[in-house]
């Protein structure tokens, strides 16, 4: 039935289809409402404290798992208990989802295999050991979350291992949970990893996961399980016609299946376009559909008329209110174009705070126009309620939508006069700097910098007296100024280390920031930051992104004192560390009433006021990072231009209002680049610092291959690995460097900040470093 080419197989008829569609319907239980997934680190992140005591031996697995049990249980009887009929089990992770489905398939990299314990074999994929490099990390389509790329390889042999999603499931039926296990399918585990070793797409191995999936499928079913969701956000991407029809063949083929669960397929993030009807002529039971972010014609594909759609019309990515009538009218169009129709959120609640009622802080405007994920489950149930019993069942919860976007409207924080004509004005003169070229020399006269010159990205550890004092601070148990005495304090400590270490670029450790956006919104106006806010960026790495909900301005200079204090305390340049305005927003929930590009210049007009003070403070190197450049493309290449222009513009008006002498570096990391090689050319830093280590420095002949002719900084170590790489390892790497960028325009510096990585493991990282350039200084 198969070929080794992408997956064929002949489509049955419609009648056929249909007929088992019928079938299939009688004896599958419906539901009303439901979320594609939750969020999974604790509403206190009580699982990311707990995994982090696991690593540190301070607990054993045992315990480990008695937080991990207690955190999925409370979290699906809150679930049930607000409403929900049907509810996602196995979206918990004690890492990543691309990960577990790594193991469920057999699929870790066979450098693993030799750790014996399987959980400290997982956490050895992930992280990494002394002896063992991690998988890969990027980011999850466009969204802040960060996935392991899992490897596959001619010599990967596939192999089921259910027992987490069964055990899951079990422990989920014995409380009473409706539940509803939740896998990522198989285009989209392919589609994502990376080929090891093969020129061949791993498409073509779809052929072999059809059986497991299908072992899987009567598993659940005999397990009691009656739908069963299978992700494939992939498909919401561009794809061929060739690539379509091998996800059509596969899920025919396991839709065809008598033993299994009903099948709903869920992609998010955008449209399936052409994916949708030719998925649709299968035998699937039911599709859940993002209707926020994407715009399927629901309605013109007719084979949807026996299938149950889950619409997604809350949410389930950012934190406004829903606008409840635009909701349930979208929800009534689509009733005579379905057999049956369930509400959902837009995709998985991963990617949003537990709960405002953990937000003391908030005023109550603001408060009224927002919805985290508790109300996001609640905004669903009421739209499920108003479908099935009508509106007028609901009608208060209506109100207070309709109320909360009157206010919201005629707020005066969104819509500040100043600001926009200031901005005007500004985008109407000159935003482009000197040639490249001309502010080399400029540059070099400046600093007097040896070839492959050595620096860090920003960050150095955090440190348990940087969080004693931050907490003192928050209690009043200290005052402003010695808080600032303390950070001081950590600040000369991190510029002596690197003297020690002999860098030739120095940074100030950013001790006194909470993260590099929080820190910037905390001290912009139109922007709110978060008591206890937290999502999952990776593993156990939580971010609380602010909120961006008003017109945006910089009151007073955000970051020159911290850093001409640490100037003043060696002879050696000190970077000015700004995060831009690209990031800013790709990592804060951002008000939806005005188009992106308009909310960057905004946040790029406040950026470019700090380089200038910056640089009047004697600062000669200022770094503006935009790690989230990528991460904002939209999927679909359409839309790709649109973007890249306003991204690049942004950032150029950020970085334009300083003298050719002044250096402007920025800096990217954890994305696949081909798609932005074009952009961070166009971005024209002086210099652009890059991950590159996991990658192996593939991203230097993409550089090259667009005529990158600017100074760049390939991470020569992973700072999300523990392991201390050694000096021929990073000597290694440079001379790998170096083949594809000439010595003048290289420098030396590790994958990304240092902030989550211990002091001994750093101190020995950077000595290293620092030794390895020399010794290849000296081969030159």
């Amino acid at each position: 039935m198969f070929d080794r080419g992408l997956m064929r197989c002949t489509r049955l008829p419609a009648v056929a289809i249909s007929a088992m569609a019928i079938w299939r319907n009688s004896v599958t239980t419906t539901f009303t409402a439901t979320v594609l997934g939750s969020p999974r680190i604790g509403p206190h992140r009580e699982l990311k404290r707990a995994i982090e005591s696991y690593w540190a031996g301070r607990i054993d697995a045992d315990a480990l798992a008695r937080v991990a049990r207690d955190l999925r249980r409370q979290g699906l009887a809150d679930l049930r208990d607000q409403g929900l009929d049907s509810i996602p089990v196995n979206t918990f992770s004690f890492y990543d989802q691309m990960l577990d489905t790594a193991v469920l398939l057999g699929a870790l990299p066979e450098r693993v295999a030799s750790v014996a314990d399987p959980l400290d074999r997982y956490f050895a994929a992930a992280r990494g050991t002394d002896t063992i490099a991690p998988l890969e990390m990027t980011k999850w389509f466009d969204t802040n979350y960060h996935y392991l790329v899992p490897e596959i390889s001619p010599s990967t042999t596939f192999a089921l291992d259910a027992s987490k999603v069964l055990g899951e499931l079990a422990e989920a039926l014995a409380d009473g949970i409706p539940a509803r296990p939740v896998v990522i399918g198989p285009v989209t585990f392919l589609l994502l990893s990376k080929a090891v070793g093969t020129e061949e797409p791993l498409l073509t191995r779809t052929d072999e996961l059809v059986p497991l999936y299908a072992d899987l499928l009567g598993k659940l079913a005999e397990a009691g399980a009656t739908w069963v969701q299978i992700d494939e956000p992939a498909l919401v991407g561009d794809r061929t016609d060739e690539e379509i029809e091998a996800a059509r063949s596969l899920y025919e083929q396991l839709s065809l299946l008598s033993n299994r669960p009903a099948i709903l397929l869920a992609s998010y993030f955008g449209s399936l376009g052409d994916a949708l009807p030719a998925l649709a002529s299968t035998a699937v039971d039911g599709f859940a559909i993002d209707l926020v972010a994407g715009h399927d014609s629901i309605g013109s594909v007719s084979d949807l008329a026996r299938k149950l759609v889950v619409a997604g019309v809350v949410d389930g990515r950012n934190i406004w209110r829903t606008d409840l009538d635009s909701a349930l009218s979208t929800l009534g169009g689509l009733l005579g174009s379905v057999e049956r129709l369930a509400v959902s959120t837009s995709c998985s609640l991963l990617h949003v705070p537990y709960s405002l009622s953990q937000e003391p802080d908030l005023d109550k405007a603001l408060r009224s126009w927002l919805a985290f994920g508790a109300e996001k489950v609640r905004e669903v149930a009421t739209l499920a309620t108003a479908l099935t019993q009508g509106r007028e069942s609901v009608e208060d919860e209506f109100g207070l939508a309709r109320a909360a976007a009157s206010t919201r409207r005629d707020d005066k924080r969104l819509n500040d006069a100043r600001v926009r004509g200031r901005l005007d004005a500004v985008l109407n003169s000159a935003t482009n700097r000197a040639p490249a070229a001309e502010r080399r020399k400029a540059q070099a006269e400046l600093l007097s910098l040896p070839p492959l010159p050595t620096t860090t990205i920003g960050s150095y550890p955090q440190t348990s007296k940087i969080r004693v004092a931050r907490a003192a601070l928050r209690k009043g148990e200290i005052d402003g100024g010695e808080y600032i005495s303390r950070m001081r304090a950590e600040i000369a400590d991190v510029v002596a280390l690197q003297e020690k270490l002999n860098l030739d670029v120095l940074v100030h450790g950013e001790p006194e920031r909470n993260d590099m956006v929080q820190y910037f919104a905390e001290q912009l106006e139109g922007f709110f930051a978060t008591a206890n806010g937290w999502v999952q960026s990776y593993g156990t790495r939580c971010v609380r992104p602010p909120i961006l909900y008003g017109d945006v301005s910089r009151p007073k200079p955000m970051t020159v004192d911290w850093i001409t204090y640490a100037q003043s305390l060696t002879d050696k340049p000190v970077k000015g560390m700004l995060t831009g305005p690209v990031t800013i927003l790709a990592w804060s929930f951002v008000r939806d009433d005005q188009p992106l590009a308009d909310s960057a210049n905004q946040v790029a007009l406040a950026i470019r006021d700090e380089t200038v003070d910056l640089q009047a403070a004697g600062i000669g190197i200022i770094q503006v990072d935009e790690p989230a450049l990528r991460e904002l493309l939209p999927l679909r290449a359409a839309d790709q231009s649109a973007y890249l222009d306003w991204s690049v513009g942004s950032f150029r008006l950020a970085t334009s209002g300083v003298a050719d002498s002044t250096a402007i570096h920025t800096h990217l990391c954890y994305s696949e680049f081909g798609a932005v090689i074009g952009a961070i050319a166009g971005l024209d830093a002086d210099v652009t610092s890059i991950e590159a280590a996991r990658s192996h420095m593939e991203v230097l002949d993409d550089l090259s291959a667009v005529g990158f002719d600017l100074g760049v900084g390939p991470g020569v170590y992973d700072i999300h690995s523990p392991r201390v790489p050694s000096v021929d390892e990073i000597a290694g790497s440079l001379r790998e460097a170096l083949e594809a960028v000439p010595v003048e325009r290289l420098w030396v510096n590790p994958d990304c900040g240092l902030k989550t990585r211990g002091p001994v493991e750093v101190e020995a990282s950077l000595r290293n470093l620092v030794e390895a350039a020399k010794l290849v200084r000296a081969e030159l």
